[in-house]
């Protein structure tokens, strides 16, 4: 997979649990659980403004191409 999450990474940097992150997304816990191991096929604009607001970062500091 070419394209790899790194919202494991954003979450250690702004010292938040996947918890907090759910809670503030307004996401599942098994969701965000989701992105964060890559298991996910598609993720919505939305789904991804929240994050980045949340975890006060951008699209590229989350999502990574290789």
């Amino acid at each position: 997979m070419p394209i790899i999450v790194n919202l494991d990474v954003m979450l250690a940097k702004r010292k938040m649990s996947v918890t907090e992150l759910s809670e503030k997304v307004g996401i599942t816990l098994a969701n965000v659980s989701n992105l964060k191991t890559g298991k996910a096929k598609a993720i919505r604009f939305s789904t991804l403004e929240a994050i980045c607001k949340a975890l006060e970062c951008q699209p590229g500091d989350i999502l990574e191409y290789r």
